[in-house]
């Protein structure tokens, strides 16, 4: 017998004839690849009733025939957990193969019996049951043993966590493919891969005989041309490529495989040029192929190598934290990393490809820093995923494409073990349908008045919805005790929820503010200390993530613990405390400008920041425990526009300067249907206006901008509008300007299908602005009055209307006296 500690990366399953077993995929202590084999028996539970011991022998007998297998109960046994406040019987059943779990618990359900956790997948199961966290070290008890495998093959008869202790130095490699294209359009089956660019970082030693990190680049392309950087290596043709594809990963042997949208398009589109060729991508540790479809979804899975999609945390986790509204690699690693992509125009690959190969360097060049950038970007958000896998306990290929309410989930099925509580269900298609059908009422927004306003406050309460649950005990597990009926009900509702035992949401909600609370104050001594603090930051990150997303967790349709009354119930304590507050800022003397679910903003006027403060800490007083309202800042100056078509405020829709940096919410400048020219126009605008508190010199900026666009002095780069087909161009009833274009394309025999991006300018002339929409290369002349008007004068009308000038005074160079210049 031998002992082993390592560290799962990667957690697979196998089912031979009678067995189903667990694959895990790992590093040792030494840095040498491992996987470790266990069998384990998928389970599930059947509700108790009557004398067990008869119903055990009838479950025990049961055996079906599902897709050419036999499906069968291995064994049962008798346990007890607790359920909606109170423990119940119930018989655990051992099945031969995970698919065995649905159908087998579906013959039960026939019978009157129900049954529970036969939805919850296989590794997911295991991970769960044996309490294991990937890449946190784990000992396994076995013997190694001879098995078809890139990697030693240990079988387990005992594997346990060792520690909390996780992987570090994780080996990342970046990958980035370029395709031939005349069009926009993804066609894997007609367009060859032009190159393939590597990045990641690998040890040598350097010539005092020290180990160090250098850069590992690589470019692989098919076209010879004359060059001197040495990472560009030529292959004989596109097939070579995808084979030398496969070598370096092998050579490389990276702990992470990550990409940029390369669920969506890099695999896929590998894995389609590799079939035109019958190549396989036989890459994983087993010598399987790589997956690149799971059900619906688009993924690119290698069994004992991670892959991680960049594109898909940011998309469902990352991004929301982020300003800007892209998601586009530029637009992301702008700003994450202060880098941008490299500056070619890709729409001239294929031209340049096929006629004028000596430019191809700049094209490897651009291929190269886009892996890069995705290398940086995937060190950057690597802790913050380390430290969600750590929350939830599931492997990081999972969680880096899990959305907010499925590590909600996970983590509370991770946590119900602990305390020994049975998971509810997945609702079933009916059950869906009637809760996408209920509503609830939201947050309460105080909506401000338009205007320029100076000295604003900004307060915020700390995790509001979060620390509303820990306060009031708020879960479906104490929701209309039968103890507390007599007690004060949730502000306008008939319910309560428990005030004499804690309940396991609020438990575990309240461990998640908790544990937060203390890294943010070790954050605080560390930063004074001018300690790093990265690894603290991605930690506090996590446990943000998972304990705001709670309330959206209970109100969506698809939840195992949805309760429509937990979420009224939320919002109607969110409602009350900011309305509470805001009476007692107007009590104080100060003036209310805005309020929102959890923020509220306040002119000083004569007061002074001490005595806002003061109130705050007043407030702070009369909250319950975990609840805190909290000092943002004080803003210089501020911006409030109108909403579309009328004299009240936008919901959020302003922008603060605090005197160092400026903060936009809801302006059109990270709208992708605007041209380059308006959204710098706008916020340009912003700029001078609140930074520089000069409207003259803002009005005067937007009138420069115009007299270039009629000067013709503006790029033609920074008119392009960009739009998004949706849907097949014969789908579209109305015909809009993006849509002109794109049928002009496909006349032009351009492939254009939904995805596509259409790049068009709106050139000089008469008729409709679709009829005037153009190709980039088609325009001779913009039209002139079609910028100014339909995109500059609303870009910043909305900005200049609170100050006191009208659309027409915009442009006028006659100045005009502006409502602030009367007061």
């Amino acid at each position: 017998m031998v002992e082993i500690s390592f560290f799962p990366l990667d957690v697979s399953y196998k089912t031979s004839e009678n067995e189903t077993k667990v694959y895990l995929y790992g590093i040792t202590n030494d840095g040498k690849q491992i996987c470790v084999v266990e069998p384990f028996l998928p389970y599930f539970y059947v509700e108790g009733k009557g004398d067990l011991s008869a119903v055990r022998t009838e479950i025990e007998k049961l055996e079906i025939e599902f897709r050419k297998r036999i499906l069968k109960v291995i064994k049962t046994e008798e346990v007890e957990q607790n359920y909606n406040n109170q423990k119940i019987r119930l018989i655990k059943v051992y099945v031969n193969f995970p698919e065995a779990k649905r159908q087998l618990a579906k013959k039960i359900y026939e019978s009157g019996l129900n049954c529970f956790e036969f939805d919850i997948l296989y590794i997911f199961q295991y991970l769960r049951d044996r309490e294991l966290t990937p890449l946190a070290l784990t000992k396994a008890e076995g013997d190694y043993i001879v098995e078809k495998n890139r990697v030693p093959v240990f079988a387990a008869s005992k594997v346990k966590s060792e520690s909390s202790e996780m992987l570090k130095d994780l080996r990342i490699m970046a990958f980035d493919i370029e395709t031939y294209a005349k069009s926009r359009a993804i066609i894997p089956e007609k367009n060859p891969i032009l190159m393939l660019a590597f990045y990641g970082l690998q040890k040598t030693k350097n010539e005092a005989g020290e180990i160090e990190e250098v850069p590992f680049k690589k470019v692989i392309t098919w076209k010879r041309f004359k060059t001197d950087l040495g990472y560009i290596e030529f292959v004989d043709s596109e097939e070579k490529l995808i084979r030398r594809f496969k070598e370096l990963i092998e050579v490389y042997k990276p702990d992470i495989l990550t990409g940029y949208f390369s669920d969506g398009f890099d695999l896929p589109y590998l894995q389609k040029r590799a079939e035109v060729y019958k190549l396989k991508l036989d890459m994983g540790a087993d010598y399987s192929n790589i997956m690149t479809k799971k059900g619906n979804q688009s993924v690119g899975k290698f069994v004992g190598l991670v892959h991680v999609d960049v594109f898909k945390f940011v998309r469902k986790i990352a991004g929301r934290g982020m300003e800007t509204e892209s998601y586009s690699l530029d637009a992301v690693a702008g700003e994450l990393l202060g880098h941008r992509k490299h500056d070619v125009n890709l729409d001239n690959l294929a031209k340049v490809w096929d006629s004028r190969p000596e430019e191809l360097e700049e094209f490897c060049k651009y291929n190269l820093h886009d892996s890069y950038l995705t290398y940086e970007l995937c060190v950057k958000l690597m802790p913050n995923m380390l430290e969600l896998v750590k929350l939830v306990g599931l492997p990081l290929f999972d969680v880096n494409r899990m959305s907010f309410g499925k590590l909600v989930e996970n983590y509370i099925l991770k946590r119900s073990k602990e305390f020994n509580i049975l998971a509810s269900n997945m609702p079933g298609h009916q059950e869906i349908e009637w809760r996408r059908g209920q509503s609830y009422m939201g947050a309460f927004v105080y909506e401000p008045k338009p205007g320029l306003y100076e000295n604003l406050a900004v307060f915020d309460f700390r995790s509001l919805y979060p620390t509303i649950i820990a306060s009031h005990n708020i879960g479906p597990d104490t929701l209309n005790c039968s103890c507390c009926e007599d007690l004060e009900k949730v502000p306008g509702k008939e319910y309560w929820f428990c005030r004499k035992k804690k309940g396991f949401f609020s438990k575990i909600v309240e461990d998640l503010i908790s544990r937060r609370m203390r890294i943010k104050e070790m954050i605080k001594v560390k930063k004074e200390k001018k300690e790093d603090t990265a690894l603290l930051e991605a930690r506090s990150y996590g446990l943000k993530t998972v304990a705001n997303s709670f309330y959206g967790y209970m109100g969506f349709f698809a939840a195992r613990w949805y309760s429509l009354e937990c979420v009224r119930s939320i919002t109607a304590y969110a409602r009350d405390y900011i309305k509470k507050t805001m009476k007692k800022a107007e009590e104080k003397g100060f003036k209310i400008v805005y309020g929102d679910t959890d923020s509220l903003m306040i002119l000083l006027g004569e007061k002074t920041k001490e005595e806002a403060l003061e109130f705050m800490r007043e407030v702070n007083l009369t909250l319950p425990e975990f609840m805190e309202l909290e000092f943002e800042g004080l803003n210089e100056r501020a911006i409030f526009v109108a909403a579309k078509g009328g004299a009240y405020g936008a919901k959020k829709k302003y922008a603060l300067y605090d005197g160092e940096k400026l903060k936009v919410v809801g302006f059109e400048s990270i709208r992708r249907n605007w041209s380059q020219i308006a959204k710098e126009t706008q916020d340009k605008v912003l700029k001078i206006i609140l930074m520089k508190n000069d409207v003259q010199k803002a009005l005067e900026y937007v009138r420069d901008i115009a007299s270039k666009l009629r000067k013709g002095e503006v790029e033609l780069d920074k008119l392009i509008i960009k739009t998004q087909l949706t849907r097949p161009i014969e789908a579209y009833e109305s015909i809009g300007p993006h849509v002109a274009v794109a049928k002009r394309m496909v006349e032009k025999g351009y492939e254009v299908v939904p995805g596509t991006i259409i790049s068009y300018i709106v050139g000089k002339g008469s008729g409709l602005v679709r009829e005037r929409a153009k190709l980039v290369e088609e325009v001779k002349e913009y039209d002139v009055d079609y910028y100014i008007k339909s995109q500059i004068i609303p870009a910043v009308n909305s900005i200049f209307l609170v100050l006191g000038y009208k659309e027409e005074d915009i442009l006028k160079e006659k100045e005009q006296k502006g409502l602030r210049e009367w007061f």
